[in-house]
């Protein structure tokens, strides 16, 4: 892999992270990769105003990640409290997953959340139903707290209950 370039998101980039995203989590694009939702929800994952909305949130930065000028991955960082920072919407190219991008992205996020929030710990929630994706986080370091975090949609859908983890950053 060529060398991949981070920084945070900009309003301006709001016009690629967007289908990113969708390609990643959900649709037939996304059964390329090993992390998707396709298979549990149908419906968008985000959308250009909730985007826009995270990245002009000073509590809050989308880092991207870029290899010869194109977009393959972002992840979202947040500070959640005195000590504590939540990880979300990490999010790979489906036909580059399995290739090192995640892992690295997750490392970037912990270090982004030390550098601007001063944070001391990193939660996160998966779907109850994406073990191989929970199994894929313990092995870096996240633990699940013994906390779950109801999906939100309605009707309520319990399967699709979160598992919250956590790691000492």
């Amino acid at each position: 892999m060529s060398e991949v370039v981070f920084r945070a998101a900009t309003p301006d980039d709001v016009a690629a992270l967007h289908p990113l995203i969708e390609r990643a989590y959900r649709g037939e694009t996304a059964k390329a990769g090993w992390t998707h939702e396709a298979d549990l929800l149908f419906d968008d994952r985000t959308s250009a105003d909730e985007l826009t909305a995270l990245v002009a949130d000073p509590d809050r930065v989308v880092l991207l990640a870029h290899r010869d000028g194109v977009l393959i991955g972002c992840v979202q960082v947040a500070r959640a409290g005195e000590d504590l920072a939540y990880l979300g919407m990490l999010t790979v190219e489906p036909t580059l997953q399995a290739s090192g991008l995640g892992r690295r992205l997750l490392t970037a996020a912990e270090v982004e959340a030390v550098a601007r929030f001063g944070a001391r710990r990193m939660e996160m929630t998966v779907i109850r139903r994406r073990t191989e994706l929970i199994v894929w986080y313990e092995r870096r370091g996240y633990a699940p707290t013994g906390e779950t975090r109801p999906f939100p949609v309605d009707p309520p859908r319990p399967e699709l209950a979160f598992v919250v983890l956590e790691k000492a950053l």
